[in-house]
């Protein structure tokens, strides 16, 4: 099974930690050159692009924000300048905004909506422009998608089912041109935002058959081999990698 991505290029966004991180340094370690954007933290973002290049990797840091449409189309053509070409895009960054219905704002919706659905969309249509035959688009969802079995997850359940539609559309229309679409749905990842060791952990877990968190590597595991030529005949499938949440 070929899992190598000698001579590949890369762009993930939110690639500056938790899952993004993880993506990024797992392609690399594949042999990928890989480009990260990041909105606020730098030093975290620096931090990753060290580990790319200390794996002999070319790394670039952007930053954008994934609520400005342009800044998004700017940092794909930007990496797509630098490495001369770019064959994965994996689309991570995310807002993460929760609440009952009754207090969610017009603001939050529409940051929802911009960062979680519009900017894979944008970036996807910037990507496929400097895309050759063989390249991968890998968008990142959510367990929440098909299992919202907590209250307060309206908004960000209905932006992360946007995007199974949107990945079978998209198989499907850059099939003939031999561009695979596919879409990771994580479940409860340790990282800074939700902790393995978090207060709500223990509720959380009850609802995972495997009975833990994942790790940030084991999402990465399953984007890096859906960015590989093994799966080059995979395209408009969604992946849970939710340690059994959905079932």
């Amino acid at each position: 099974m070929n899992t190598t991505l000698d001579g590949r290029t890369a762009l993930v966004t939110g690639g500056g930690r938790g899952i993004g991180a993880a993506v990024a340094i797992s392609l690399a370690r594949q042999g990928a050159d890989v480009a990260i954007t990041f909105q606020h933290d730098e030093r975290h973002a620096a931090g990753v692009a060290e580990q790319i290049t200390g794996l002999g990797r070319r790394a670039l840091v952007l930053r954008a924000d994934s609520a400005d449409a342009a800044a998004v189309t700017g940092a794909v053509d930007r990496a797509a300048a630098q490495f001369g070409r770019l064959d994965v895009l994996v689309n991570n960054a995310g807002a993460f905004l929760l609440g009952p219905l009754d207090d969610l704002t017009r603001a939050a919706f529409d940051e929802t909506v911009a960062v979680n659905v519009r900017a894979p969309f944008l970036a996807t249509q910037a990507a496929v422009r400097h895309m050759p035959a063989g390249g991968r688009i890998i968008n990142i969802g959510s367990n929440m998608a098909e299992r919202a079995v907590f209250p307060g997850f309206a908004l960000y359940a209905m932006s992360k089912t946007a995007l199974i539609g949107l990945t079978k559309a998209l198989g499907r229309e850059l099939g003939p041109r031999a561009i695979t679409v596919n879409l990771v749905n994580p479940g409860a990842t340790d990282t800074d935002l939700n902790p393995a060791a978090g207060p709500n952990a223990a509720g959380i877990t009850g609802h995972i058959a495997l009975g833990h968190y994942a790790q940030p590597a084991d999402i990465a595991a399953a984007v890096t081999f859906l960015a590989s030529p093994a799966a080059a005949y995979i395209t408009g499938a969604t992946v849970n990698v939710d340690g059994g949440f959905t079932i």
